[in-house]
């Protein structure tokens, strides 16, 4: 009888928040979204699934002091972890020291989504409200976000109705096939920030660093260019350095449409020794590497689908007919 009457109220609450919710576009309903995530203060615990492999991890989030305060913790293994202290990220993983940077945000797919630029992204997706369903016990508004050319991976993201959050995103192929996923298994809405992030937020940080400080490699004009990108991709960075694993050299130029960032890696190498094409894929993460016919090494890492990394990667071409990296 309880059972019963649990799905009764379930159910009874779909219908319920239907007319309000219905009334609103999808982008106003991801604006709501993003709204939500910088201005509640939540906990909110996922795990993140891909090929098989399951990770836990625990975001929480406040306003102390009329400022923005978040924490990022993954809950398995070696311990990693992040904090938000307004517009300053500081990074906490165990193979070098913590530092912090100016700009910037959370690693994953769910900081990415409540942080992308709305209008620059939905100019390569189309939206559709799909309907409602539940995630973590909370009903949930559904919104596909279905790219406009197959070069791109597709969304399904879950906006919880009554604190309108995101509670789970998909990513999914050109057949429909999940590649990654965050699911949020537990939501905890509260009037107050927990005493440990109001502790956080006063503490002792390493001193925040602007980007272009932490990253000194300065902007160059490369040698080639690459002659095809998915829509809505443009350039961010572009420079000459040294791997850190091999100290080979390498050129690099690091692209963006909003809501992926994709690397690209030229380097001269020996083609009698070197792989001539390499690909691994790590759930929507695709490294593909492409020796050319004069030897330079093209590698693209980034979340889209394999097919799309190789053929940015065949792309690459030196700006004269004749010339190849220095």
């Amino acid at each position: 009888m309880r059972q019963s009457s649990r799905i009764l109220l379930a159910s009874a609450l779909l219908i319920c928040a239907k007319a309000s919710a219905d009334e609103m576009s999808a982008e106003a309903l991801l604006q709501q979204m993003q709204s939500a995530s910088t201005q509640q203060n939540f906990e909110l615990s996922m795990v993140k699934a891909r090929q098989g492999r399951i990770e836990p991890l625990r975001i929480s989030h406040a306003i102390i002091d009329g400022k923005e305060v978040a924490h990022l913790s993954y809950l398995d293994g070696k311990a990693v972890e992040y904090l938000q202290r307004q517009n300053e990220f500081t990074f906490f993983e165990n193979t070098h020291e913590p530092y912090t940077l100016k700009g910037g945000r959370f690693p994953g797919i769910w900081s990415t989504l409540v942080s992308m630029p709305l209008a620059r992204v939905l100019g390569s997706y189309d939206l559709v409200v799909a309907g409602r369903s539940r995630v973590a016990g909370r009903v949930s508004q559904v919104i596909r976000m279905v790219p406009k050319e197959a070069d791109k991976y597709g969304f399904v993201l879950w906006l919880d109705e009554e604190s309108h959050l995101l509670l789970r995103a998909d990513m999914i192929d050109k057949e429909g096939n999940l590649v990654e996923q965050v699911l949020g298994v537990d939501l905890d809405l509260m009037t107050v920030p927990s005493p440990w992030l109001v502790t956080l937020a006063s503490s002792k940080l390493p001193q925040a660093l602007a980007l272009e400080d932490a990253y000194p490699a300065p902007q160059q004009t490369l040698s080639w260019q690459i002659t095809w990108l998915p829509e809505g991709f443009k350039v961010l960075s572009q420079d000459k350095h040294q791997l850190v694993t091999t100290s080979t050299p390498v050129d690099y130029m690091m692209l963006s449409d909003g809501l992926v960032d994709l690397s690209v890696y030229v380097v001269r190498v020996d083609p009698k020794q070197a792989v001539r094409q390499q690909l691994i894929r790590q759930g929507a993460t695709s490294l593909v590497s492409f020796v050319n016919d004069v030897g330079v090494e093209i590698t693209v890492v980034g979340e889209v689908p394999a097919d799309t990394a190789k053929r940015i990667a065949e792309s690459v071409r030196p700006l004269t007919r004749n010339e190849t990296v220095q």
